[in-house]
This record gives structure tokens, sequence and C-alpha cells, in this order.
């Protein structure tokens, strides 16, 4: 069975903490199969940084969106789920949907293996930007999906937890690592199924595809 074909509208991909462009070069290719616009970030390896990053991340979405015409969906990995949802934060007329893959944008977003790295790369501390981070845990302008594991090993699951509205849900996937995601069958239905709604309409991810084993009950995302 076919995961959902596109409307060919475009998708930034943005890598995790510590990778690059060749890190998202499955998710890119897959949604190129399914006749997505995908782009990589093109900023080399992503060292971090939340402030220092804001700019250069909003030009490049500005630049997609000039080029094509159309609002640019964004898919992130972990930190790079982070940008995507503060850059939905920032340009809402630019961006149509956010997916994020093992992001800890929620709750204690210390509780990952990857803080100390973090700070001591990106010249950061977790508590900067703190008002921020606030906002990009809560509700966005815009339709978004977090895709999220319990068996991450790098990020804990409750940090990825956004809340869910009419237009907003969480997807947990059985037995996915944080370095898995990207390339899990699993997930990457589910990514090219959000994708696939029409511009400004949303529903309930439906559980119930070919992968549907692999899939917690949505109940399942609050409870310990």
């Amino acid at each position: 069975m076919r995961a959902p074909r596109s409307d060919g509208h475009p998708v930034l991909a943005l890598p995790g903490f510590l990778a690059s462009d060749l890190s998202m070069a499955p998710i890119r290719r897959y949604l190129s199969e399914l006749g997505y616009e995908a782009h990589a970030w093109r900023m080399g390896r992503n060292l971090g940084g939340l402030g220092r990053m804001r700019e250069s991340l909003r030009a490049r979405l500005a630049e997609i969106h000039a080029a094509s015409g159309r609002k640019v969906s964004l898919v992130g990995w972990s930190l790079g789920g982070v940008y995507a949802r503060d850059l939905a934060l920032q340009a809402p007329d630019m961006v149509r949907y956010v997916i994020t893959l093992g992001s800890p944008f929620a709750n204690d977003v210390r509780a990952t293996n990857a803080t100390r790295l973090y700070e001591a790369l990106s010249g950061e501390r977790v508590e900067d930007f703190a008002e921020l981070r606030e906002a990009i845990a809560g509700d966005l302008p815009v339709p978004a999906t977090s895709i999220y594991s319990r068996a991450d090993g790098v990020v804990n699951w409750r940090t990825c937890l956004l809340r869910p509205s009419d237009r907003a849900e969480n997807i947990e996937v059985y037995l996915a690592s944080h370095i898995g995601l990207g390339v899990n069958p699993a997930a990457l239905w589910a990514v090219a199924d959000r994708l696939a709604q029409p511009e400004g309409e949303f529903s309930p991810f439906d559980r119930a595809g070919p992968f549907a084993i692999a899939y917690a009950p949505p109940e399942q995302a609050v409870s310990a």
C-alpha cells in the first residue's frame, strides 16, 4: 500500500542536533518520490543555538516560499523540530504544516541526554530564551503533529508532547529509537499522511493504515 501522494507543495527538512542535511536525505528522498518539493536546510552541521539560528532559518524559509509561491511545510527531527515550531510562530503566513520527530520542545526540556553537550557547543543555556521556549511549547498558529517514541533513548518522550487540539496531535510510534525515527517506516508513513492533507484542513491521524500495529492509541500519550 503506497503512502498518499502529494500536491507538490514545498517541504523544508530540518536536521537534529549535531546532524546535517545528510541525516535528512532519506526523508527528503521519500517525500520527493511522493511528489513533494523537498528542500535541505543548507546550513551545515546543526550545532544548536535557538537564538543564533533564528534569522538564518527564517531567511531560508522565505527563500523557498518566494521561489515556490506556496506555503512551506516543515519537518524537523529532534532540535530541528524545535526550530520548526519557532519558525511557525515567526512566520505563520509562510508555513503550511509543522511535523516534529522526537523533538524536545515541551515540559522540562533539560530532560534529555544531550543537554550538557548542547549548552557547550551552542553557547546557550537551556534556561536562556525562557519566554521564547514557552511560546514554542504552546499552541501554534498552523496545524502540527508531534511524532515520538517512548523508546527514544535520547529525549524524554514527555518533552515531545504538544497539547492536542482541533489542529494538533501527538502520534506515538512503538519501539523507535531517536536516531531511527527518520527512517522508521511507520513514522515516515505518518509524515506522508499528515502532509497530504489539503492546505488549511486537519483531521486526526487514522491509525488503521498499513502500520497500525506500530502506533499507540492516542489516549496513551497522557498516561505514564
